[in-house]
């Protein structure tokens, strides 16, 4: 079971908002560091809502609170502050990146959700640095081919600068993905496809040594696998998985700032 130090605790309640109080008074808000705790519980634990406990508070009234979050991007703001956190002590390492998806099944149906030979379900495609700190994470559908999907990673990067060289597998050997990277000035590098012809080769075995450490971005996702609720996507929203996505990696980057 994973536990939220008190430092990580604490940065999360500055960072998410306070609830606004109605000026004609009525119930006092409810407090911020259980609703926090009480979402962190069911991201570990892959939990149903129902089956929060009750020292968290009402499962009804966090349930509510994380809905609210979600519509206003609080969880993809906190990656981006927690990115932040990163640059100030000392900044990502992004000579080399390394890109990845991995399947997650849907069993409560919902929007964004594709096909596949392993049944309906989403990918959760992620970027790392090359200590394997998440620099770009979304939630896609799973019926798109990964090399397709690596333009929407770019949409939201939290590092202020693009990496040098991104590293995959046999997966983003593409031709238009090497020419879209390279117009902004990135170098992809991932070994060919057995069909390839050797005509067509565009990658040498220099450049492929840097391959070797793909395991940088596997251990992420290992990471990200270990908050439960990850694994199944048991929300009907795109936006609430992306949600818990984003604040997993949150958590991430701030065990490499604050412990």
């Amino acid at each position: 079971m994973l536990r939220l130090s008190a430092e990580q605790l604490n940065w999360l309640c500055e960072e998410i908002p306070d609830a606004e109080r109605s000026p004609k008074g009525g119930r006092p808000p409810v407090r911020k560091r259980n609703v926090i705790e009480g979402i962190f519980w069911v991201l570990d634990n892959g939990a149903k809502w129902k089956d929060l406990p009750r020292k968290y508070g009402s499962k009804s009234t966090v349930h509510r609170w994380f809905r609210k979050w979600v519509e206003a991007s609080v969880f993809e703001a906190l990656m981006v502050k927690a990115g932040a956190c990163v640059e100030q002590e000392g900044g990502f390492k992004l000579y080399e990146c390394f890109v990845d998806g991995s399947f997650s099944k849907a069993k409560s149906g919902g929007d964004g959700i594709g096909c596949t030979k392993a049944g309906k379900g989403v990918k959760i495609m992620i970027m790392v640095d090359a200590k394997g700190l998440p620099v770009a994470a979304c939630s896609t559908s799973a019926s798109p081919h990964e090399s397709g999907l690596v333009q929407e990673l770019f949409e939201f990067m939290i590092a202020s600068q693009s990496p040098q060289r991104l590293i995959g597998d046999k997966a983003y050997d593409s031709d238009a993905l090497d020419a879209a990277l390279a117009e902004q000035g990135i170098e992809m590098i991932s070994p060919h496809r057995r069909n390839r012809r050797a005509d067509t080769a565009t990658q040498d075995g220099r450049s492929l040594r840097r391959y070797k450490k793909r395991w940088t971005v596997e251990r992420t996702i290992a990471w990200l696998q270990h908050f439960r609720r990850l694994c199944i996507r048991w929300e009907k929203s795109t936006a609430a998985f992306q949600g818990f996505l984003h604040l997993a990696c949150s958590i991430i980057l701030l065990r490499e700032v604050l412990g």
